[in-house]
């Protein structure tokens, strides 16, 4: 129940509903984040001192850009990597395990992050979001440790605000928007795929198995993919991670259920398919149950479009069968 754990952990600090997430072509989108400057002063290319304000509030100014990083999630620590920066970073935690290379990196910790090991380091920047325990982060800026903290994406617009950032004092802020880009018009390639369905599938997504069974309701990554992809999340109507019992799943009838604990259950379609009572469900009948990887649907970061075509794909099969 670790890797639950841990997908609860991240996405439960995730306050207020979904903002709507356009279909926009790439360029409209890079432009917008590029236009964003709430979080970033304006600088050019290269040129530092840059000062950035992070999803606290604090305001950090770097003299030059972070060459030694210590990422404390495994979300930052995809983004630095896809921005090239694996050279830089120097500590990542037990958690991060893509890419490979991330494995090979000094651990700082798990769940609890080891402030010493941190700071014997000597990091230019420690990349943390709002999950990540508020001690452990005081004690690493008492050290005069630079911390940013990136917001809880909860939509594909903060992904990018939160790439932007972590380039932005990294001297990286090509190689993001490239990454942005990249991202959207994969977005957009997907979204006209499935945008004629005229009828669009109801999905349940269990992250927990019985007898805790909990979903993906508004306000998660999960749900805002189901919207890109013109699917129709059973539990939007309900807030953030709650639990469910199996009547109120009975109750939805999904017509697809996707389950996200195959690495550590051996045969989650059997966990669903015993359940008393599910055998009148319309996917249970279907045999509408698939197991999806949960890094690729729950981590805020470039490998999130990879969620967005594995969910698609499994939903509406007959629209990638070529």
């Amino acid at each position: 129940m670790k890797k639950f754990s841990y997908l609860v952990f991240l996405f439960i600090v995730s306050l207020g509903v979904i903002a709507g997430c356009s279909s926009n072509d790439a360029n409209e989108n890079v432009e917008n984040n590029q236009e964003a400057s709430e979080n970033t002063e304006a600088t050019e290319e290269g040129e530092f001192p840059v000062t950035v304000t992070d999803a606290t509030g604090d305001e950090l100014t770097f003299d030059d850009k972070a060459e030694k990083i210590v990422s404390v999630l495994p979300s930052n620590t995809e983004i630095a990597f896809a921005l090239g920066l694996e050279d830089e970073i120097v500590g990542v935690t037990e958690l991060d395990n893509y890419p490979e290379e991330a494995q090979e990196k000094e651990t700082v910790g798990d769940f609890e992050i080891n402030v010493e090991k941190v700071i014997s380091l000597e990091p230019d920047v420690v990349l943390a979001d709002e999950s990540v325990n508020e001690d452990a982060l005081n004690q690493l800026r008492d050290a005069d440790v630079q911390v940013l903290v990136v917001e809880t994406a909860t939509n594909f617009e903060e992904v990018y605000d939160a790439i932007d950032m972590i380039a932005k004092v990294t001297d990286t802020t090509e190689e993001a928007d490239e990454i942005e880009a990249d991202m959207e018009e994969k977005l957009s390639s997907l979204e006209e795929k499935v945008a004629e369905i005229e009828e669009p599938k109801s999905v349940y997504v269990e992250i927990s198995p019985s007898p805790e069974t909990f979903t993906a309701g508004k306000g998660t990554f999960i749900d805002t993919i189901l919207e890109r992809i013109n699917a129709e999340n059973s539990a939007g109507d309900l807030e953030g991670w709650p639990e469910v019992n199996e009547e109120a799943v009975i109750e939805m009838n999904p017509d697809v259920i996707l389950t996200t604990y195959g690495s550590y259950v051996d045969d989650p379609v059997k966990e669903v398919t015993d359940r008393k009572g599910w055998s009148d469900i319309t996917a249970v009948e279907d045999e509408q149950i698939f197991d999806v990887n949960e890094d690729l649907v729950s981590r805020p970061g470039p490998r999130l479009v990879e969620g967005a075509e594995e969910l698609a794909k499994a939903i509406y099969p007959d629209v990638f069968a070529n």
